[in-house]
């Protein structure tokens, strides 16, 4: 087990909310699903609210900080604008990520090496706030080292690459993605920082990374809301965590 106990999952609510605005009404609610996630034993929900809203809005946001009994982790872009919002709300966690307009998702973890002195500045306010700051970044030492200066609490290793070269069939690839991974998770856990991973992971590619005894908390999205058209939201996180459980023995 990780030293936090049982390895959480966070379920990325987003892409409800995608559903939702492709007809520009109020269905399907995000926060119907977020609760419906509690219920199939989500430890955690995620949101992004991305600078364009292109799919949580404000709204979604205030309803989840009043609506949930499980912890939010805020996922916002290092704005002044997103840090005026988690500081009203002052979610459990707020986790950092880049964001470019013309991407369709978060491309890659944040540069954080090249912002450390802003970093710090920023992130120091939601400290004060009682928030758990997490960076989303690639697993990459120098990166770590520098998320780990700033005084983030957490980081979130970004399994993009892994997923992406095992959905390919680049096994190379995917081993050589899986053992970064792998020597990052450990490398961070000593220095104290609390471990997190996600991006593009699946049924197929939840195990492997579960299964690092460093990781304390998967999150996961846009594939658990995907399987949920077929088995059903609870059915698809509940296969999600059974998956989790199975690796962690």
């Amino acid at each position: 087990m990780s030293a936090e106990g049982k390895l959480r999952l966070g379920v990325n609510i987003d892409h409800v909310a995608t559903v939702r605005n492709a007809r520009g009404g109020a269905y399907p609610d995000p926060l119907r699903a977020a609760k419906l996630a509690e219920e199939a034993g989500a430890d955690g929900i995620t949101a992004h609210l991305r600078e364009d809203r292109r799919h949580i809005s404000d709204a979604d946001i205030d309803g989840l900080a009043a609506g949930l009994s499980v912890p939010l982790n805020f996922e916002m872009a290092a704005t002044e604008e997103m840090q005026r919002i988690a500081l009203r709300h002052k979610p459990h966690a707020v986790c950092l990520v880049p964001e470019k307009r013309e991407e369709r998702t978060t491309e890659g973890g944040l540069e954080v090496a090249r912002e450390e002195n802003r970093l710090a500045h920023y992130i120091a306010p939601l400290r004060e706030a009682g928030c758990r700051v997490s960076i989303f970044i690639a697993a990459d030492r120098r990166q770590i080292e520098a998320a780990h200066r700033i005084g983030a609490q957490v980081i979130e290793l970004h399994t993009g690459a892994f997923c992406d070269a095992h959905a390919e069939g680049r096994l190379e690839d995917r081993n050589r993605e899986l053992e970064a991974l792998r020597e990052m998770a450990t490398y961070a856990h000593s220095l104290g920082l609390e471990v997190h991973a996600g991006h593009g992971l699946t049924y197929d590619t939840v195990q492997p990374v579960a299964a690092f005894p460093e990781v304390a908390e998967l999150n996961i999205g846009h594939f658990i809301i995907g399987e949920a058209i077929f088995r059903g939201l609870g059915p698809a996180i509940a296969e999600m965590r059974r998956l989790m459980d199975e690796a962690r023995g």
